[in-house]
């Protein structure tokens, strides 16, 4: 990471972009919720991920901290300004953050300037630098909940953390890692998976989505693998504000 990057945001300078991509039910092709990616943009007005600044190892706590109060800040103006209530939208959570005073003096501000109801909201946990102390981290879910916000746990299957953390915080939307769905049409293993997570989402009455789907064979097979939503660059790419519609109607199987 280049530094003077990381200068430029933290001084609060650096402009920040949040986009959003749709996530759409794979039955009916219709969108459901989508999800808020922050994005930052450099001296000639390209727009980057901000997730690599996130993951960096080498970024010290207090300026990781510093950058996703920053991007959360940047995220929930966007939703004060053209939040809609019609479906959900999922916000990046570094567990970390939840550990900071800072996020919780925050929390009641960006909620009240909402335009529409809280619980439309999903904080969706991510796990670069995540909270270790799973009872720690159920402590901070349960006050998230009781704010009205709903909770959905991501990159299952990039790790047993994931699954530990799925088991734990019994959150209300779980997200398949990319790792499941690349090439999931060339590989048997991973297109079971995907359907026994499919059925114990429905046993457990949560929300299921498949992310990272590039490919219309991988589309294909995730529908066939009976996961009820799906995301990824195929049905729509992360666009400023507001996600850009899909080009046209996917055939869907029955579910």
């Amino acid at each position: 990471m280049q530094k003077g990057i990381l200068e430029h945001l933290l001084s609060g300078e650096g402009a920040i972009v949040p986009h959003v991509q749709p996530m759409y039910r794979l039955r009916d092709n219709r969108m459901m919720a989508q999800e808020y990616l922050a994005r930052h943009l450099d001296a000639a007005g390209v727009t980057h991920p901000v997730g690599p600044i996130l993951q960096d190892p080498g970024l010290a706590p207090a300026d990781r901290l510093a950058l996703d109060l920053r991007f959360l800040d940047a995220t929930f103006a966007a939703l004060a300004r053209h939040g809609e209530g019609d479906f959900l939208h999922f916000v990046n959570l570094e567990p970390v953050s939840l550990e900071a005073p800072g996020f919780w003096d925050c929390l009641p501000r960006w909620l009240e300037a909402l335009p529409f109801p809280v619980e439309r909201v999903v904080m969706e946990f991510t796990e670069s630098q995540g909270v270790h102390d799973l009872a720690a981290l159920q402590r901070y879910a349960q006050k998230l909940r009781d704010a009205g916000l709903r909770l959905a746990v991501d990159d299952l299957g990039a790790g047993v953390a994931s699954l530990t953390h799925m088991a734990r915080l019994a959150p209300d939307f779980i997200k398949a890692d990319r790792s499941l769905v690349e090439q999931v049409h060339r590989r048997p293993y991973q297109a079971a998976l995907l359907n026994a997570l499919s059925h114990f989402a429905q046993r457990m009455c949560i929300g299921f989505i498949a992310e990272g789907i590039e490919t219309l064979e991988e589309l294909e097979s995730v529908m066939d693998a009976d996961v009820p939503w799906g995301q990824g660059f195929i049905l729509g790419q992360p666009w400023p504000t507001r996600p850009r519609p899909i080009a046209g109607p996917i055939a869907a199987s029955e579910s």
